[in-house]
């Protein structure tokens, strides 16, 4: 009788799910189906599993745990292939133990905001991917009949911008088009995500300040324009109350009362940060260092504990990458202009050494880190069960890595396209070793497994 072939995955540090610590354990994954067949108590050896097309694997005392799910990457493939495109970014993702992650419905031409612009951007994707790829749809002022087609075609959710987006194919709503999409999205259980920043003629204008000082753009995007997102968003889910709302990328503290508040009267608010505003502080930022740029700002050492304590606490629920890079001529290096360049980080790739680094002098375990980056964002993109977590039914979806080892952020290592992010010459604790997506390794010691993308797309 014959054998289907089988992953075998054994270490003493087995991260099964935020629920308990590592522990020692054994992995076994179906080949032909990429699924979690077993996940035993013990540690077994190559005797146990004899089978000429089993793969073995011991990884001793490093960690195993279930694959990252980055909930919020801009590839920008096609239109803007030169800024990322689905081939560099989903390498830089399994170099960096990201086993899936889901694409944003901009800066791609065209954007995600139609069916017939989703199977423009599914087929550039399709054999390109080297781990699993969802996306999301879009929310712009004229697309609400096209929402819940693009429901039907599984996206995983939809974002809108209450602020100028910074791409002219994007443009931001107002209040009343968000209600229009509410409407929609109340017959769905998709999620309706938020940049939450809104101007009510509060931006500062940064006329006669110093462009290279980070602190000129930190005026002007001040926290008083997250809040009035914030408020506006809490207060339409409170008339729309079945639909799930999610504000990305929260980088303002003086947001945490309200969004406290919304969540102890059940509202369906969830929240998510970045490894950015968790790791970086607007007093750091070196002059004229523009790849520290983003939108909403990397603000105030103050304010990045109490994002901590919101993360740690539950009020924001999980940390994705948002990776957002562009070319690097958009960025004014040369320049140092704060003020004209492109707001975006390039990170991707170091999502589990940047918020561990930070984490771990913070007193977290590794439990909340999985919780953080791949329990939580897995069930917020409806893949609970599939993704997210080591159990019988899952994916084999897995990072192999070493919490205590430590790393340089060098551009000979960094795998995405435009080699420009804020971490560069940073020393980092844990480094990946391995990453399996749905039982393939598909990354190991530096080097890519195959020359085929083996991930999929997630429609």
């Amino acid at each position: 009788m014959s054998v289907a072939p089988r992953l075998v995955i054994v270490s003493s540090r087995v991260l099964r799910s935020p629920a308990a610590p590592p522990a020692p354990a054994t992995i076994v994954v179906d080949k032909a189906s990429g699924k979690i067949m077993e996940v035993l108590d013990t540690i077994k050896t190559p005797a146990d599993y004899a089978h000429a097309e089993d793969e073995f694997i011991d990884a001793g005392d490093n960690v195993v745990m279930p694959g990252v799910v980055d909930a919020h990457v801009h590839i920008n493939e096609p239109g803007r292939t030169d800024w990322e495109g689905f081939t560099t970014a989903t390498k830089a993702a399994a170099a960096g133990g990201v086993t899936t992650l889901i694409d944003m419905p901009l800066n791609s031409i065209p954007p995600t905001t139609t069916v017939e612009n989703l199977h423009v951007k599914t087929n550039a994707a399709r054999g390109q991917t080297h781990v699993d790829v969802g996306f999301y749809g879009g929310v712009i002022p004229t697309n609400v009949e096209d929402l819940l087609p693009l429901v039907k075609e599984g996206v995983k959710g939809f974002k809108c911008f209450m602020i100028e987006s910074g791409v002219d194919e994007f443009p931001c709503v107002n209040e009343e088009q968000i209600e229009a999409a509410m409407k929609k999205f109340q017959l769905t259980d998709s999620v309706f995500m938020f940049h939450a920043e809104m101007d009510c003629g509060d931006i500062p204008k940064p006329e006669g300040m110093d462009p290279k000082a980070f602190n000129t753009f930190l005026h002007s995007r001040p926290q008083v324009l997250e809040t009035n997102a914030i408020r506006t968003i809490i207060k339409l889910a409170k008339k729309y109350p079945q639909v799930r709302c999610h504000i990305v990328h929260l980088s303002a503290s003086d947001a945490l009362p309200m969004v406290r508040q919304a969540k102890a009267e059940g509202v369906l608010l969830t929240v998510e940060t970045c490894p950015h505003y968790l790791s970086l502080n607007s007093e750091s930022v070196p002059e004229g260092a523009t790849e520290y740029k983003c939108c909403p700002p990397i603000r105030e050492d103050e304010n990045r504990n109490k994002l901590w304590e919101a993360l740690k606490e539950g009020t924001i629920d999980y940390v994705v990458s948002d990776h957002s890079p562009c070319v690097v001529e958009l960025k004014l290096m040369d320049e140092g202009d704060f003020v004209g360049a492109w707001g975006g980080i390039g990170g991707l790739q170091f999502g589990i050494p940047v918020v561990w680094t930070e984490a771990r002098r913070r007193g977290c375990s590794l439990q909340e880190l999985t919780k953080w980056q791949s329990y939580n964002t897995a069930r917020q993109v409806g893949l609970g069960g599939v993704k997210g977590s080591i159990e019988v039914g899952a994916d084999g979806d897995f990072v192999i890595w070493n919490p205590d080892e430590t790393f340089v952020v060098t551009k000979e290592i960094i795998e995405f396209k435009n080699k420009v992010t804020p971490y560069m010459g940073r020393t980092l604790h844990g480094v990946v070793k391995e990453t399996f997506v749905r039982g393939q390794k598909v990354w190991s010691q530096g080097k890519f497994m195959s020359d085929k993308a083996l991930g999929k797309l997630l429609l």
